[in-house]
This record gives C-alpha cells, structure tokens and sequence, in this order.
C-alpha cells in the first residue's frame, strides 16, 4: 500500500470521526434545550471545538473525504448528510445510542428516526423523508418498521458505511448477478482500435447527463471483453459484468438490482457489460427486463451481444468485433512461439480462425511440455488448437469421434477420387483464397460443401468419419430434430447458432438425412411458406461463406431444392454394393484382433445387404461366438443374418443362404 494512499485513509478516518463529533454535538446540544424549553424546532450549530476540528481534518485531507464523495455524488444537503452521519454514528460510536435516547427524551427510542432528525439537526427539510429523496431513492439509508415514517429506525446501508469508513466492496445483494470482469492479455492492433474508439466515445459524454449505450457485436465473447476492458482501464474505469440470463424477470427485484447498481457505479466509478451472447434460451419475459435494465440504467453501459440489438431511448453506438485478422493471428503465434513451432504457423492460421485468447491458451499449453524443443512439427499443437476451438453445440449437434480410414471404405474409384479431392479443397483453401487472391473476388462459393447420395449403410457416415480423420478435424453431426422448429424463425436462429459455433475451428458439419430440412422450396401460400423458404435462402448463405467443411447426406436427391444442388461444390453418389464390393467389405470388416475361422466370402457376399447392415451382421456374430468361446464362425453369422434380416422386415432367401449348412 503507497504512502499517499495510508495518508489518505487517515485523514478520511480523522475527517469522518470529527464529522461524527459535531453531529454528535448537535444531539447534546438539542438535549440540553430540550429541557429548557421543549418547543425548541431547530437550531444553530454553535462554534464550538468540534467545529473546529472539522475544519481542520478537512484541510488535512489530500483528496476528497468519501462523505464528501457521496454528498456531491448523490446530492445530499446538509440536513440529509447530517442524517446519514447520524445513522452511521450508531454503527461506529457506542455513544451515539445514548445520546438519540437522551435527544429524544425517550430511553427506549436509543435509534436514530426522522422525527428526532427533524427536531435535532440543523436545517430541517421534510423533503428530505420521501422516496425519491436521495437518501431512501440511492438505499443510503434503510427505514425499519413499528413507528410510522418518522418515528420507525433508521439505519445506514451496510455498503455506504464501509465506503465512508474508505472500505471499497461490491454490494453483497449484487453479488452472483454483477461480477468483476477480469482479463489479461495485450489486445491486437485492430482491437486496440476499438478500444480507443470506445474510450473517447466515452469521454466526449462525459458530464452529460446519460452515456450513450455502447453494443460489442460479433462472435468472439473474449475479445469484445477484453476490447471493454482495456477501453474502462484507459479511463479508470472498473468493469463489471451480468449475464442477460440472470436478470430478474419481476419489477420490484429488476428495479431493486438497478438502483443498486447504479448506486454501485457511482462509488466505483463502474461500468456495466450486459452479456446477451447467449440468448437463445431467453423467454420473454427475460428479454422485457433486458430492454428495461438497458434502456433504464443511467451511467456507462456495454452490450455484447453475437446480433445488433435496439434502442428506444437512449442513444446506442455499435461496434462490430471480429475475429483478429490472418496476420494478427500469426503475429501472435510467432511472438509467443518464435520457432518452436518449425513453420507450421501458417496452416495453423488457414485451419482455425482463433480468438487472441484461444491462441494464449494453446500456446500456455503447447509450452508446458515443450521446454525448448519444437513442438512436434506442430501436430501436438494442431490437436490443441482442436480442442481450444471444439464448439459448443449442446443439443444441437453430437460429436464424432472418427476412426475409419480409407481402407475399411469400399466404393468405386470415381467416388474415392472425388473423396480425396475433398480433402485437396480443404487442405489448400488458404492458398488459393487468400494467397492466390481468389478471396478478393467475393466471399460466394468460397465455402466448401458437399452431398452424399446413397441408400441407408452405403457408408455416407463412414465417409465423414475418413475424411475427418485425415484432415484432423472434429466432427458434428447435426441433430435435425433439434435444428427443425414448428416457430418462425427458430429454426433459422438453431442454424446460425451451429455454423456461428463452428466457425472457430472449421468443424466438418454432417447434416444427416437432410432433405427434412433442405427440402424444395414451396410456393408461398402463408407466411409459415414464407419464412421456411427465408431458412433455406440463409442456409444456402451460411454454406457458401462456412469456412470450413459441411456435408450433407440424403437417400433421396430427387427431394433436394435445385438451388442447393447448383451451388454444392461436390456431390458423390454411394451406390448400394454389389457382389463384388460385399466381397471386399466382408474382408475389412473384421479388427485383426478378432479370431474367425471357415469363413467363406464368396457366400458371405450373397448377402444382398448394404455395408451398413454388413457391419451389424459381423458384429451380432461376434457377441454370438465370444458368449460360446469359439471363433467366428458361419453358422454365428448364419444366425445374426437372421436377426439382422428380421429388423429390416425382409426374408432370407435361398439364393441369399443356400449351401451355408
């Protein structure tokens, strides 16, 4: 603690203890002519020695004492910082409780009212008891109950009497809805710009009488806070952040938390962020207390938020966030890194589009195992980056964790080409848009996306699965169930929140059977027609500028909008397997590790099934032969073609399993 700052609180202390002395002074003043005459109805401070102390603790002080803060801050007159002082000598001198008794003349009323307020204290106002007072209208002080208004207990807020005692802490009603935001971390040049942007925004309002609101828009949450933060620090500002979800939906509780932080911000000097990042489990009555906290709150006002939200009173400037750009990830990579990561950085770039957080978090990690050695050619640090932008997409989405390759895939040559010309696509986008310029030329079809056609166990799943594992990515498959909704507009808000979510880390997207949410657009013949074909349009938007990998899957092209067709960049038909590739499916399909014996191919392959089923016969028959304690044999499988065929309503024919006994 500096020297200035243990000044200071002595002289605060010595300032609040002479100010209690002359309030005090008044009470013994009132009491002795009290006796004398009790129609007494005010008086004049006399000068006295208390007086004078006052006045020599206030030249004393280096700064402005935190009574003097809060009567200015406030606008409190003398009478009512007389009251306040009165309430907080009962807290901080265990003589105060006599003299009220006495002033009174009451021994039983030894507390603090309006009534001996009034009677006692100089320069006596009525207004000063109502509600909107600044006394009762900022919670200075608290009214008990028993007496009527002037004759029922007054006791100071527990906040305002530690702030007067120079103890700064957040208001424990505000606390587990108001928090201190704290972040760490230098800010990219283009961030630093906003940042000042919203720093002199701020100073050229101050002293009006209402700060404009300030909206953060954008999907990066870490930045725009850390942009908020450097932006408040600049100006000696502290921030503090609510969620938009813990916002109580009642009036009473709403205009409690406001006026208490509003009380809160005047003596921290505190700005608060309103975090409306994640609000799609918000109802209504949530987004009305929203607005009203936003519209209603005086002082500074930051809103993040991932859409540009509205005002109806007060003026709102907005600033879009976006992500650090191409260079200023790679600056950041090579200042933390430098040569550890052995030229790796650029791919990193191209594959994950990283908050500056992200990229200090996977670099802290990517260290702690590192020393001085290079990190693994950068792979250690591609699976970090991997899960350092893993999207969040509960409900929505499920994750994959691949593991087929190409080998266990059994398609026609044409279709493995095009497969392997997929991951060409995906590998080199950086080059050829950024390098190669072809991003210069407009951000349509840049997006890489591809349909797969084929029946159920064709391998349209299995083929996302290879393709993930060999570009290393993570893959989701979407939960149409989730994504499709009854309510206009929600399902367009579910796909914005999946692609938004995945955008970090270029996660392969699987819409799985998708022509029950990508089917043809209808003719508008209501407005429920209308906004599903305003879905459509915005996923086929989304598609084109996703910078990472969607597939779609479908077993029924014909249903699929042409429109969809016309701007999907690969389409790969999965024809259903004939003897041949059963053949070839029935060799890979068992693990190394799983004992077979006398099994024939040739029958096996008769089995008119897709791989899909194939896969599920094999393993039935695994659980059949390892409950027996015997290899895999034919007549396990014999029986799981059987279970597998009863599933699928349809019968084993002879052509199918003759000769298997």
């Amino acid at each position: 603690m500096s020297a200035a700052k243990i000044n200071w609180h002595e002289a605060n202390q010595k300032y609040l203890t002479a100010a209690l002395a002359a309030v005090r002074e008044a009470l013994n003043h009132h009491s002795a002519r009290a006796d004398m005459d009790a129609g007494v109805k005010s008086i004049e401070y006399p000068k006295s020695s208390a007086k004078q102390a006052l006045e020599q603790a206030a030249d004393r002080l280096p700064a402005p004492s935190a009574l003097d803060t809060i009567c200015e801050a406030f606008a409190l007159s003398s009478f009512e910082r007389d009251i306040l002082l009165l309430c907080a000598g009962m807290e901080l001198d265990s003589t105060f409780a006599s003299e009220c008794a006495a002033a009174s003349g009451n021994p039983g009323r030894s507390y603090p009212t309006f009534s001996l307020a009034l009677a006692a204290l100089p320069n006596p106002h009525w207004s000063a008891l109502t509600p909107a007072a600044p006394l009762r209208r900022w919670r200075l002080i608290e009214v008990g109950t028993g007496g009527g208004l002037t004759l029922s207990p007054l006791r100071i807020d527990e906040r305002i009497l530690h702030y007067l005692a120079g103890v700064q802490h957040l208001d424990e009603r505000l606390a587990g809805l108001v928090e201190p935001l704290r972040t760490s971390g230098c800010l990219v040049p283009s961030h630093l710009k906003l940042a000042e942007r919203i720093a002199k925004t701020f100073s050229c309002a101050a002293g009006t009488s209402t700060l404009p609101i300030i909206q953060l828009c954008g999907n990066d949450a870490a930045s725009k806070r850390a942009i908020a933060a450097a932006a408040c620090a600049s100006l000696g500002l502290k921030l503090n952040v609510i969620s938009a979800g813990v916002i109580p939906p009642g009036p009473g509780e709403l205009d409690t938390l406001i006026r208490l932080w509003e009380r809160e911000a005047v003596l921290s000097a505190g700005v608060l962020i309103v975090d409306c990042d994640d609000m799609h489990m918000i109802d209504a009555a949530h987004e009305r207390s929203i607005v009203q906290l936003i519209e209603c709150t005086n002082g500074g006002v930051i809103i993040t938020s991932r859409e540009q939200r509205r005002t109806h009173q007060r003026q709102m400037i907005t600033f879009n966030v976006q992500r650090p750009t191409a260079s200023e990830q790679s600056a950041m990579w090579q200042s933390m890194l430098g040569n550890k990561l052995n030229g790796k950085i650029d791919e990193l770039v191209s594959q994950f589009n990283m908050s500056a957080q992200a990229i200090n978090n996977s670099c802290v990690e990517a260290m702690q195992g590192s020393g001085e050695k290079t990190i693994d050619n950068g792979s250690v640090l591609w699976d970090i980056c991997r899960m350092q932008t893993r999207p969040y997409l509960d409900g929505l989405a499920q994750c994959i964790e691949p593991a087929a390759i190409w080998d266990e895939l059994v398609l026609p040559d044409p279709q493995l080409k095009t497969l392997r010309e997929i991951v060409v696509h995906v590998r080199q986008r950086a080059r050829v848009y950024e390098t190669w310029g072809f991003a210069t030329k407009g951000s349509r079809g840049l997006g890489i996306s591809a349909l797969f056609v084929g029946a159920s166990g064709t391998g349209k799943t299995m083929a996302a699965e290879v393709l993930a594992n060999e570009l290393r990515l993570d893959l989701y498959r979407i939960d149409l169930s989730q994504v499709v909704s009854k309510y206009i507009g929600e399902t367009e808000k579910n796909l914005r929140r999946v692609f938004d979510a995945a955008e970090e880390g270029g996660a392969i997207l699987l819409f799985d059977e998708a022509d029950a949410l990508f089917g043809k657009r209808s003719e508008v013949r209501d407005s429920h027609d209308r906004y599903a074909n305003i879905e459509v349009s915005y996923l086929l938007q989304r598609m084109e500028a996703y910078r990472g990998l969607a597939i779609l899957t479908t077993n029924m092209r014909e249903a699929l909008d042409s429109a969809f067709l016309r701007r999907i960049r690969f389409i790969v038909e999965f024809p259903f397997p004939d003897a041949m590739q059963r053949a070839e499916i029935w060799r890979r399909i068992f693990p190394v590790k799983t004992p077979t014996e006398g099994l024939d191919i040739s029958k096996l392959s008769r089995l008119n099934t897709a791989g899909g089923n194939i896969r599920n016969i094999a393993l039935y028959a695994a659980f059949l032969a390892v409950e027996a304690g015997e290899p895999v044999r034919m007549k396990h499988l014999l029986s799981a073609a059987h279970a597998e065929y009863a599933k699928l309503e349809k019968p084993l024919t002879e052509a199918e399993i003759g000769g298997w006994k």
